[in-house]
């Protein structure tokens, strides 16, 4: 989908993906020291505002002017001191720049690109990490087709933890965890896997940090 299609999709529906954190996001950067995080493809901005109410300060960057100006709205909404530690900027995840200094977190989430447009964004995720940085990728894995339940169902866009880390390959990151977790997700009755009302989601999750 380009930027326009994402505008539409936004604009259809308050809060696409809700007002929680995502839970893998939660387990893995609960208790991490606050810094300077980057969210690539922020959406309309959940994770970057939980970030912030930890002590991070945030920069959350998407392509969807919609998005971001839902993300801008809730923002306001905020404690002043969460809301000063968030900036939200236009750009995509291929093709932006990170600023001198880097990042000490940098999370993708839920970034689902063909192959080249994910290992450019990938490679650039890596490239912003300061020393001793994290970076945290969380998406629709290749396996939830058949074994999970929602999420895009082109096969093109979902990848796995072994195509993460191949995309990575080179920029000597440590690898810290790289599995496929399983989700728990309301389904609609009838739904693929649905059972009472409830299903899985398969997800992959790798964690990786620049040496200091």
């Amino acid at each position: 989908m380009d930027s326009r299609a994402w505008d539409d999709r936004y604009a259809a529906s308050e809060l696409v993906w809700g007002s929680e954190p995502n839970r893998w996001v939660v387990r893995e950067l609960t208790g991490l020291a606050p810094g300077r995080a980057l969210d690539l493809a922020a959406g309309e901005g959940r994770n970057s505002m939980w970030l912030a109410g930890l002590g991070w300060e945030v920069t959350g960057l998407d392509f969807s002017t919609v998005a971001l100006g839902r993300a801008e709205r809730l923002t306001a909404a905020l404690p002043d001191e969460v809301a000063d530690r968030l900036t939200w900027r236009h750009g995509d995840a291929r093709t932006f720049e990170a600023p001198p200094g880097g990042y000490d977190l940098v999370l993708v989430a839920y970034l689902q690109l063909p192959a080249e447009g994910r290992r450019e964004a990938l490679r650039r995720a890596a490239a912003a990490l300061a020393p001793g940085g994290t970076l945290l990728v969380v998406a629709h894995d290749s396996t939830n087709l058949t074994e999970g339940t929602g999420g895009p169902q082109d096969p093109a866009v979902l990848y796995g933890p072994d195509d993460v880390l191949a995309d990575l390959s080179g920029t000597r990151l440590r690898t810290v965890r790289a599995e496929r977790v399983r989700r728990p997700v309301a389904v609609d009755a009838g739904h693929r896997g649905a059972a009472g009302g409830a299903a899985e989601a398969v997800d992959a999750l790798v964690r990786l940090e620049r040496p200091a």
